[in-house]
């Protein structure tokens, strides 16, 4: 018969919710899906299912030999649904897998902590926090180096914009869309909306490029410039992949940090 000794289990549970919490720290900070309450939940429910593996099942171990280690053994695989649904497309990139990869270390740390393995749950937490921090310049410094000596192909988010007149939206959006789809560019979106200027209509379109190619844009903004209704024409760059916003391999992280970088300009007549 095994003693339970509830300020044990108190001490792995809390270790677990704290080890979690600390990788947390960092992808909160960074704005990221998965931050400080999901790793925290995610290593203090390993700690659970740990301690629920060495003690829930203690009398059918002894009297059917059943193995309690199975339990801890499917957190390995069940962590992995968990990751899958922080795991996205954005156009032609894939972000989330660090952020995935963080929730399955977190799980192994809290795991160790429920086990009552402090000293390797701490080296784990260590070694995740620095992984995240410490190596992020080097890996950004590699892809650019790697993109400049091979000529890496790099996928960039456009936004086309076209100001025109109200009453010929209808044939400068159909002109728009002709213009951007070419090969190689994905249309993800068109919209218009009400322009500064009474009269006035905004058409924008964003599109995601496999490689980054600005001469198509350009012969875009030359066709379109020559419409009479047209005004203004201008194509910005919302994101390129390795431009000092997270690569591939790590997260895309919209809204402050999106530096949009306005390329070209024609003023209408």
């Amino acid at each position: 018969m095994i003693v339970l000794n509830e300020w044990h289990l108190a001490a792995n549970i809390g270790a677990g919710l704290g080890f979690g919490a600390i990788i947390g720290l960092e992808r909160q900070w960074r704005a990221r899906m998965a931050g400080l309450r999901t790793n925290a939940l995610v290593a203090g429910g390993s700690a659970l299912f740990v301690l629920l593996s060495q003690y829930g099942f203690a009398a059918a171990t002894s009297t059917t030999g059943y193995d309690g280690s199975r339990v801890a053994a499917q957190i390995v695989s069940g962590i992995g649904f968990l990751g899958a649904g922080v795991i996205m497309r954005d156009g032609l990139s894939v972000r989330g897998l660090n952020t995935a990869a963080t929730l399955w270390c977190s799980a192994a740390v809290g795991a160790l902590a429920g086990a009552g393995l402090y000293v390797v749950a701490g080296l784990g937490t260590a070694g995740v926090v620095g992984a995240n921090t410490l190596l992020r310049p080097l890996a950004r410094g590699l892809d650019r180096g790697t993109r400049v000596g091979a000529g890496a192909e790099v996928a960039t988010d456009y936004r086309f914009e076209v100001v025109c007149t109200e009453p010929e939206e209808a044939h400068v959006r159909t002109l728009v869309v002709q213009g951007v789809t070419r090969p190689g560019f994905l249309l993800r979106s068109v919209r218009s909306q009400d322009g500064e200027a009474a009269g006035k209509v905004i058409v924008a379109a964003e599109l995601t490029t496999e490689r980054r190619d600005d001469s198509l844009l350009e012969e875009a903004v030359s066709r379109l410039s020559l419409e009479p209704a047209v005004s203004a024409v201008s194509w910005t760059v919302l994101h390129e992949s390795g431009d000092g916003t997270d690569h591939l391999d790590d997260d895309y992280a919209a809204g402050p940090r999106a530096r949009p970088r306005v390329r070209n300009l024609f003023t209408g007549r």
